[in-house]
């Protein structure tokens, strides 16, 4: 039991490492997992932002792996133009944009007001 949880692990961390490898999205998701760590330790964000900001880095790297596996399966399947694919590559590239959405909207709201009061521009 023990060697399959180790297994598991092992090809979790093998496809982790190949999508960081590969994927440029995972490079994007990166820098800006550092610039919202950065810019919360520089503007000392509250427990509760940090909970939220946290949630939205791991959020939108789990769907990023889960739209990188559709896509790999999806271009396994079938190399020609295949409508359903096609789709369901569209369908998981949105849920991806949602979450980004998502991301941009709460970190606006938690980082906006904290660097315009530090230019002195503050409500």
């Amino acid at each position: 039991m023990i060697k399959r949880h180790a297994d598991s692990i092992e090809h979790a961390t093998y496809g982790l490492f190949w999508a960081l490898q590969t994927q440029p999205n995972y490079r994007v998701h990166l820098l800006l997992t550092l610039i919202a760590i950065l810019g919360g330790a520089f503007f000392h964000i509250s427990y509760n932002e940090w909970l939220t900001i946290i949630v939205f880095i791991i959020t939108g790297l789990i769907v990023e792996t889960l739209n990188t596996s559709i896509e790999k399966l999806g271009d396994a399947v079938d190399k020609n133009f295949n409508e359903d694919i096609k789709i369901s590559k569209d369908v998981s590239a949105a849920a991806m944009l949602l979450v980004a959405l998502g991301a941009i909207v709460v970190s606006s709201i938690i980082f906006i007001p904290k660097i315009l009061e530090f230019l002195g521009m503050g409500f």
